[in-house]
């Protein structure tokens, strides 16, 4: 079965390589509206989030639209992902800007710039974030994955974003590689921190309600002391995305160590005006707001174990 899925994903990324990427991302919103129709599951989850972050702004048809187009952004995204990453930056630059680099680069042109911590999420192409540094060599981009169960496809998927340049890290197997690496200069750690986190996480609002925030991006700040920014991907257009750089979130106030959650709410607070900006740009498909009270306790457990060792 292994074998099987992966020779259909070998013909069906050769197929979308081969054709414009505007034609892909066309494909793509096809498959994202039939999914729509097709998976229940998937579909309740994200009326059920809508309707609880936006009920009472929103009508039920206007609910329902969102959830609609929402599909067919993450049909876009996900196509359109197989095909950028066979792209070269100079292929890609025409549908593809950076903004707000300054806030990210050093000023100090001389030196290897101090390694800093972006904290992104599920926005728009996000497989884009690890092409960020194609356009500034200056830094090495990195960030972590979670193994496909199936090993030919995990290589094939893995073989596809390594192309960027990025580094790829596991979270269950190589977290030593990672630390070793985040003792250098010249480091651009994204983490993702817009799902529920089953260890390590903080109890945090997010579009008016708890739930449990991965606290990864403000510990790995806090631990190698290093500046933590936010950035999100927004679709402008048809296959057309911009990543902007956020402004850096303070990890100490008059010379103490904040809280991962006062780091974190700050973190939210960023992804929040992201998801008002183009509310169907964003994952709700995922059960955001889940909560069980053993996840909970397990989770804010992770925190102080980590923050102890801080």
């Amino acid at each position: 079965m292994d074998g099987l899925f992966y020779l259909v994903a070998r013909m069906l990324i050769a197929f979308l390589q081969a054709l414009p990427l505007r034609a892909v991302a066309r494909l793509g919103r096809v498959g994202g509206a039939l999914a729509y129709g097709l998976d229940a599951r998937h579909r309740r989850v994200a009326l059920k989030n809508l309707t609880m972050c936006f009920g009472r702004e929103k009508s039920p048809a206007e609910i329902r639209a969102l959830a609609r187009e929402n599909f067919r952004r993450l049909g876009e995204n996900y196509a359109s992902a197989l095909k950028t990453a066979a792209m070269t930056p100079e292929q890609l630059r025409p549908h593809f800007e950076f903004v707000g680099g300054e806030k990210i680069l050093t000023h100090q042109a001389s030196q290897r710039p101090q390694s800093r911590v972006v904290a992104i999420g599920h926005f728009g192409n996000f497989e884009l974030y690890a092409r960020f540094g194609q356009y500034v060599p200056v830094f090495q981009c990195a960030t972590t994955y979670r193994a496909l169960p199936q090993p030919s496809l995990n290589r094939l998927v893995q073989s596809l974003r390594e192309r960027s340049g990025c580094r790829f890290f596991e979270r269950r197997t190589e977290a030593a590689e990672l630390k070793a690496c985040m003792s250098r200069d010249g480091l651009l750690l994204g983490l993702l921190a817009d799902q529920r986190s089953t260890h390590g996480a903080v109890r945090a609002p997010f579009l008016g309600h708890e739930c449990l925030t991965s606290a990864a991006p403000a510990l790995f700040a806090l631990r190698y002391r290093c500046p933590l920014h936010t950035a999100i991907c927004y679709r402008v257009g048809l296959a057309q995305w911009r990543i902007e750089a956020g402004d850096e979130i303070p990890t100490r106030e008059n010379g103490e160590t904040r809280s991962t959650r006062e780091i974190m709410l700050e973190v939210n607070r960023a992804f929040e005006v992201a998801v008002r900006r183009d509310p169907a740009n964003w994952f709700w498909v995922h059960d955001r707001w889940k909560q069980r009270k053993s996840t909970v306790q397990s989770a804010e457990s992770g925190v102080e174990q980590a923050e102890t060792a801080l």
